[in-house]
């Protein structure tokens, strides 16, 4: 099992059939905020569906194909993080996050990252972590620059939220630049 523990008692822990409920309830919760930049977020819709991505995400993990983890504070999630499928050929993987509001600009998903970051470099010896943001997302795009990302360029109109286009910044990291 994946868990890592951050700063303040806020650790990743690889999401379980048995969070569906918390994870439902916090993207419920934070609904208005995260479809503007999430495509997922309109098709969550019950806590099943919340069950059917976890259940998805421990056969990619299983399969050592990625996986998701919450990032919690004690026994409450805070967001989510993960690591979406690996391509081994290639040795890369694209990493992606969410967090409640309330809980953004505390470096919490800096730190998030940092431990996934490192963990794919260090722990699965892959060349190359990605990072893609919606340009409209200045807070999202901050954590791949403060962690030393570079920035290879825009995705125009390259994912569809809300039944609208929207453009994605691309950060690129590789394991022989990570200083963590």
């Amino acid at each position: 099992m994946f868990r890592a523990p951050l700063k303040n008692g806020i650790e990743l822990r690889l999401l379980e059939e048995r969070h569906a409920t918390e994870v439902f309830a916090t993207v419920n919760q934070e609904r208005a905020y995260l479809r503007q930049w999430l495509p997922w977020v309109d098709t969550t819709v019950t806590e099943d569906d919340s069950l059917t991505f976890i259940r998805a995400s421990l056969e990619q993990f299983a399969a050592n194909n990625g996986f998701s983890a919450g990032i919690w504070l004690r026994k409450r999630l805070l967001g989510v993080i993960g690591m979406h499928k690996i391509n081994w050929m290639s040795r890369n993987v694209e990493i992606g996050y969410w967090i409640a509001q309330e809980h953004q600009g505390k470096g919490i998903v800096t730190e998030a990252c940092r431990a996934m970051i490192t963990h794919a470099f260090r722990e699965l010896d892959l060349h190359r972590v990605q990072i893609r943001c919606a340009t409209g997302n200045i807070k999202s795009c901050a954590i791949p620059q403060r962690l030393g990302f570079a920035h290879e360029g825009t995705a125009r109109e390259a994912e569809m939220v809300n039944d609208r286009f929207i453009d994605l910044h691309i950060f690129g990291m590789l394991k022989q630049d990570w200083h963590p």
